[in-house]
C-alpha cells in the first residue's frame, strides 16, 4: 500500500514541475474569481481543519522521542506533515480544474462524477469524525453524549453555511483573521522575546534540509497523513479553482506552496515554543484553541458540502431549504458513525483517489490530440 503511495507522490510532484515549466505563463482564472486576499483565506481555511490547531501539541512529544523522526527536530517534522510540499498536490488539481477540465470535461463522465462526489462526501465526514475522536483531548471532561451532540451541531452549522457561497467566503476570512489573532495572543502570552521566537522559527530549516525525506512516508503515521492529503486533493483543487483570479501558472504554484505554509510555520513555531519550554496551554488559551478548531471544522465542511451539492445539482434552491439541511446532515452524521463503528479508514479513500488519478492520466493520454489542438495551450507553449 505504501509503495503505491510513494509512486503516486513521485508522479504527482513530477507532473506539477512539468506543468509549471511547460505552461508557466498561462493565466489561470476560475468561474468566480476573487481578490488575492480572499483567495488566500479560502485556500488556507478550505485545505485545513482542526488538526492544524490541536495536533502539534500532541504530536511534538512523539516526534521528539521516536526513532523514525530523529533526522531532524519535531517542529520541522510537524511542518513537513502539513506544509509546503504537500500543497503541490493541490496545485496540480487546481491547475487541472482551472485549465484542463473546462476543455475535456472528464469529471462530467458519469462514473468519474459519482466516484468523485463519493470521495468528497466520505472525506467530509472524516473531518467531522476526527473532531469526534479527538474532542476529549481538546475539551476536558466532555462526555460521550456531549461529543456526539457537539459534532452534530458543527455539521448542522456547516450545512447551513454551505447554502450561500457568500457565507463560505465570509467564514473563510473570519477564521483566517481569528487564526492570526490567536497566534499573536499565544506568542505574547508565552513571554518569548523576538529573538527567542525567531530562533524557534529558524528550526524550520530542518525541514528544507531534509526535503527529500518527505517525498515518501517516513513512518506509517506519515503515510496516514499522505493518504489523507490525497483524499483531499481533488476536491480542494476543484473548489479552490473556482476563485483563482488570473494568476499565471508559476504564480499559482507559488501561492499554493507559500501562502498557507507561512501561516502554518508561524503557528507551529508558537506551539513549539510552548512545547520546548514546557509551558502549559490551559484556561482561556486552550478554550480559544478549541473554539478556533471548531470554526475550522465548520469552514472545511461547508466548502466540501457546497462542492458536492453543486456537482450533483442538489443545492438548497432545488431541494428546498429544509430538505437540503436535513438530508445533508443525516448523510454526513451517518458516515461519521460508520467511521466510528466500522473498519472504514481514510487510507481506503486515499487509495480510491490515487486510482482516480490513474484513470484521469489515462484518459488525458487518450485525448492528447484534443489538448494539442487547444489554442490557449498551444499559444502559451509557443510563447514560452
Amino acid at each position: 500500500m505504501y509503495e503505491i503511495l510513494s509512486i503516486a507522490i513521485a508522479i504527482t510532484l513530477a507532473t506539477s514541475v512539468f506543468i509549471c515549466i511547460r505552461w508557466r505563463n498561462l493565466q489561470c482564472t476560475g468561474p468566480t474569481p476573487v481578490s488575492l486576499v480572499a483567495f488566500s483565506a479560502i485556500l488556507f481555511t478550505s485545505g485545513l481543519d482542526v488538526g492544524l490547531i490541536m495536533f502539534p501539541l500532541v504530536e511534538f512529544p512523539i516526534y521528539a522521542s521516536e526513532q523514525p523522526y530523529s533526522f531532524t527536530n519535531p517542529l520541522a517534522i510537524e511542518f513537513g506533515f502539513w506544509g509546503f510540499l504537500v500543497w503541490a498536490f493541490y496545485f496540480l488539481t487546481t491547475f487541472y480544474f482551472c485549465v484542463v477540465e473546462p476543455r475535456v470535461k472528464l469529471f462530467e463522465l458519469r462514473p468519474i462524477r459519482w466516484i468523485n462526489n463519493a470521495i468528497i462526501i466520505a472525506t467530509c465526514a472524516f473531518t467531522a469524525f476526527l473532531f469526534l475522536t479527538y474532542a476529549p483531548s481538546y475539551i476536558e471532561g466532555i462526555s460521550a453524549p456531549q461529543q456526539y451532540l457537539l459534532v452534530g451541531l458543527i455539521i448542522l452549522a456547516a450545512v447551513f453555511s454551505s447554502t450561500e457561497i457568500r457565507y463560505v467566503k465570509i467564514l473563510s476570512l473570519l477564521s483566517s483573521a481569528l487564526f492570526l489573532l490567536l497566534a499573536l495572543v499565544m506568542l505574547v502570552g508565552s513571554g518569548a522575546s523576538i529573538q527567542a521566537y525567531l530562533a524557534t522559527l529558524a528550526e524550520l530549516s530542518g525541514y528544507f534540509e531534509n526535503l527529500h525525506r518527505f517525498v515518501s512516508p517516513v513512518s506509517e503515521y506519515h503515510g496516514w497523513y499522505l493518504f489523507w492529503w490525497f483524499a483531499w486533493s481533488i476536491m480542494i483543487g476543484q473548489f479552490v479553482a473556482r476563485f483563482v483570479s488570473g494568476l499565471k501558472t508559476w504564480q499559482l504554484l507559488a501561492a499554493l506552496l507559500v501562502i498557507p505554509s507561512i501561516a502554518i510555520a508561524l503557528w507551529f513555531s508558537v506551539l513549539y515554543y510552548y512545547f520546548s519550554n514546557d509551558l502549559p496551554v490551559t484556561g482561556i488559551l486552550r478554550g480559544a484553541m478549541v473554539i478556533l478548531g471548531i470554526v475550522f471544522v465548520v469552514n472545511s465542511l461547508d466548502s466540501l458540502i457546497r462542492l458536492y451539492t453543486d456537482n450533483l445539482s442538489l443545492g438548497a434552491s432545488k431541494l428546498g431549504f429544509k430538505r437540503y439541511i436535513i438530508g445533508n446532515w443525516l448523510m454526513i452524521m451517518a458516515l461519521v458513525l460508520l467511521y466510528q463503528f466500522t473498519p472504514l479508514k481514510i487510507e481506503w479513500v486515499g487509495l480510491v483517489v490515487i486510482g482516480l488519478y490513474g484513470a484521469i492520466y489515462l484518459l488525458l493520454f487518450r485525448r492528447r490530440n484534443q489538448l494539442r489542438g487547444d489554442t490557449v495551450l498551444v499559444d502559451n507553449r509557443s510563447a514560452v
